[in-house]
């Protein structure tokens, strides 16, 4: 279930390249990175509808100004599909979730960490082009979820994939906690949720991984932040590594390139639910995927949780998608010489989600 095409919001799926419709000045699009295989999930349109609702924010400015949000969705691993680079059509991009190894090469459809994933790879080095070209223009912006924070550590040589033993329980399942570093705390954007956060530096996070991203102790490249870790089974901080801040906004507040190794797409009780009998009714997904994601879900029920995860949500993906959308259709709006009366840095005083 995916939020109906309107006047102002739009959703289109690139298996092939004769799927990529053309641009045209008054559509701002959003390029969906899926990195999913075509593997059962909740993360992909989960993100679609965070956009639909950023958009059902925007719709009143949208209408007055006649521009419109288009997503486009890439099916990056199964069919090579990858959007064009910064300084075109796009300005934001978002990197999925998905399952098997971070290396693709290790994916050979028998390992137990596959998931059944087969895949050569070809994918991997456009990929990393495309990493490369939004690191490096100031204008753009992305966010990479789970596998996708795995990647972007791995492109980056930050970390390396390591599959999750029995020490640490095997797959880091459901409601977890991550461990704000030092800079974390620090930083312009991260530290304003300290008073809200459990023990003042740890949030709750929805986690699906079999692989941590372990540091090499090597110092990261310069303008690169680590913003948070693992918390381990003992309840110390872990040396996994789970959110990286690759580059800051211009106005030094906001990320501009950012990755999480947890799924802060998913908080939504009601949306999961009917997202998982969705795949059921699909008839795709095992016992044991949908009794998983139930669960999972089931915890999301207690008020408590839910605002925890809402607030991890908040900060970690909804609201650096808001600056950013905002930012992409105030300069698209002013190009086409309209007003534009919001302004992205409303978004770093305005509440969203609770």
């Amino acid at each position: 279930m995916k939020p109906a095409d309107s006047a102002t919001f739009a959703f289109c799926r690139v298996a092939a390249g004769a799927d990529l419709p053309p641009s045209a000045p008054r559509v701002i699009d959003i390029a969906l990175l899926d990195l999913y295989f075509e593997y059962p999930n909740l993360g992909h349109d989960s993100l679609i509808h965070i956009l639909a609702e950023i958009e059902r924010e925007l719709r009143p400015l949208l209408k007055q100004t006649g521009l419109s949000l288009r997503v486009i969705s890439f099916e990056v691993r199964k069919r090579g599909m990858l959007p064009e680079p910064p300084g075109g059509r796009f300005g934001i991009y978002i990197g999925t979730g998905g399952p098997g190894h971070i290396d693709p090469r290790q994916n050979d459809g028998k390992a137990p960490w596959c998931q059944e994933v087969q895949e050569d790879g070809a994918w991997e080095s456009p990929a990393q082009r495309l990493f490369a070209a939004i690191l490096a223009d100031p204008q753009a912006a992305m966010i990479g979820i789970c596998h996708s924070f795995g990647v972007l550590c791995n492109w980056l040589k930050v970390a390396r994939p390591t599959l999750r033993g029995p020490d640490k329980g095997g797959k880091s399942t459901g409601i977890q906690q991550n461990h704000l570093t030092d800079e974390g705390c620090q930083h312009p954007w991260f530290g304003r949720f300290l008073g809200a956060l459990a023990e003042g530096r740890r949030c709750s996070v929805t986690d699906s991984r079999l692989f941590d991203l372990i540091p090499d102790g090597s110092p990261l490249p310069p303008g690169m932040t680590v913003i948070a870790n693992e918390v381990a089974p003992d309840g110390a901080r872990g040396d996994a590594l789970t959110m990286l801040e690759l580059a800051r906004d211009g106005s030094g507040v906001m990320p501009r390139f950012f990755a999480v190794n947890h799924h802060p797409e998913v908080f939504d009780v009601a949306l999961q639910r009917q997202l998982v009998e969705e795949r059921v009714a699909e008839g795709h997904v095992t016992n044991d995927w949908r009794e998983e994601r139930r669960r999972n879900i089931n915890h999301l029920d207690d008020p408590v949780v839910n605002r925890r995860i809402r607030l991890t949500s908040r900060m970690t993906l909804v609201d650096p998608l808001r600056f950013h959308i905002f930012r992409q259709v105030r300069r698209r709006a002013e190009s086409l010489g309209k007003s534009f009366p919001l302004h992205e840095d409303q978004v770093l005083t305005s509440p969203t989600l609770g």
